[in-house]
């Protein structure tokens, strides 16, 4: 039987970080490209449309984002123990994904269903886009068990050293998605005219899709984790070492979710089209900032196992690696979009009101990209420490006590465009606090 999984504690770092990133980069980037293509058909279908998807964007960050925390914690503990050479705890842990996928989103479906209406107008919902939400929302929940299965299985996948089968699991999630969204939305051929429930069922299949195909992954007999029955029961020392460091990261992403929604309540008062420009803005910077996230994906197991195999100068050098590639990568996306934003806005809709909030929208809030680089890297190095609390009180820091406070105070001041100035300003404050703790950690290495 041949191993396949990369050695993550030998070779030149920057080759090795390439091969972890660049799978985690693609598949990132699927996903991002797929997001964009879903707001640009929707877009064309209604203004309506897209504002509806965007109330619902928080609400998905939640699903997303308790099963990426999740995926986040077993991940890093799955990295360490398999560099600590404990290799039957990293294989348990494997196990806990589909009780935990299963639980999860039984749970989130039954609050869903029971409070469709409240929940939507607590996320922004104004009264004429509310029956277009809900029709997205309510018909999208089959697929959260298995959004949640995904977002775990594909660190796990990382964490053993394969990533490309996390691209591969991806690309047929965002393949799937962009071919069914423009047939179920718009009813081509033989399909129906479904509308906005048209993406909605196209994730719903995607996202069933590709977590069936990881599973099928996690059981090969070429994983390192040799997925057994007996795995998949409940052990709760495990579940506890996968949330002492996922469950901070949760934290990170409903305080994300939060943030969107404070957006989107925000806008509401400028009206349905603002909305639409928010969902606009951040779809496109989803470009920039899931490749920022797909390096950071590559890097956090990196850490991990030099971490367990106590490689600290390897650590410290693969960190600095990650943070000139994101930093530079971030800084062209950012002159690409300041030039050609107009072109950028036509894109999506002829409407020229749309078009004229999106440009002004694009340039503005790009700024956040230069200092959100090096930040996440620091971030995902904290992560792979198994230092999730860290990682929660720089970011949630940032969004409770700056961002949060700049959106309910700049708009006072600039009008809308006091909504696109808070993250990047946000960013900028929060870099200098996460690089100071980030140097007392090479510190702690270095003794």
């Amino acid at each position: 039987m041949i191993d396949k999984s990369l050695n993550l504690g030998e070779g030149p770092i920057l080759p090795l970080l390439l091969k972890m990133s660049g799978p985690s980069i693609a598949a990132m980037l699927a996903m991002a490209i797929y997001n964009l293509i879903d707001a640009f058909w929707l877009a064309w279908f209604s203004p309506d449309a897209i504002a509806a998807l965007t109330i619902c964007f928080p609400i998905q960050l939640i699903f997303g984002g308790v099963g990426v925390g999740t995926g986040i914690g077993a991940g890093s503990y799955a990295s360490r123990m398999f560099g600590a050479g404990e290799n039957l705890k990293a294989q348990k842990t494997a196990g806990q994904t589909f009780f935990l996928s299963a639980l999860l989103g039984f749970l989130f479906i039954g609050i869903i269903l029971q409070f469709p209406n409240p929940i939507l107008l607590f996320f922004g919902a104004s009264e004429n886009i509310l029956p277009l939400s809900r029709q997205y929302l309510i018909t999208m929940i089959p697929g959260i068990p298995f959004l949640v299965l995904l977002m775990i299985a594909n660190n796990l996948l990382r964490a053993e050293g394969r990533p490309h089968l996390t691209m591969y699991s991806v690309l047929v999630v965002a393949a799937i998605s962009g071919i069914l969204d423009p047939l179920l939305i718009f009813g081509w051929g033989p399909f129906p005219r479904l509308g906005i429930q048209g993406a909605a069922l196209a994730a719903v299949i995607s996202q069933i899709s590709g977590a069936v195909l990881c599973f099928y992954y996690l059981q090969q007999q070429s994983s390192k984790y040799r997925l057994k029955w007996h795995h998949l029961l409940p052990n709760p020392e495990i579940i506890l070492s996968i949330y002492k460091t996922g469950f901070p990261s949760i934290i990170i992403n409903l305080v994300v979710s939060l943030g969107i929604l404070i957006h989107n309540h925000i806008l509401a008062g400028y009206g349905n089209l603002a909305v639409a420009t928010l969902g606009l803005v951040f779809r496109t910077n989803g470009l920039i900032m899931m490749t920022l996230y797909g390096i950071g994906h590559g890097l956090m197991p990196m850490v991990g196992f030099s971490e367990g195999a106590k490689l600290y100068p390897r650590l410290i050098a693969t960190v600095k690696i990650a943070v000139k590639i994101s930093s530079a990568f971030s800084l062209l996306s950012f002159v690409f979009v300041e030039i050609f934003a107009a072109s950028i806005s036509s894109f999506f809709s002829n409407d020229h009101e749309l078009q004229r909030l999106t440009t002004t929208a694009l340039r503005i809030n790009f700024l956040m990209v230069l200092t959100a680089a090096p930040s996440l890297m620091w971030i995902n190095m904290f992560i792979g420490l198994g230092r999730g609390n860290t990682a929660m009180f720089l970011l949630v820091g940032r969004d409770s006590l700056l961002l949060f406070p700049l959106l309910l105070y700049l708009p006072t001041v600039f009008g809308i465009n006091g909504v696109w100035m808070a993250q990047p300003i946000a960013n900028a404050i929060s870099f200098l606090f996460i690089l100071y703790w980030t140097r007392r950690q090479y510190r702690i290495f270095e003794c």
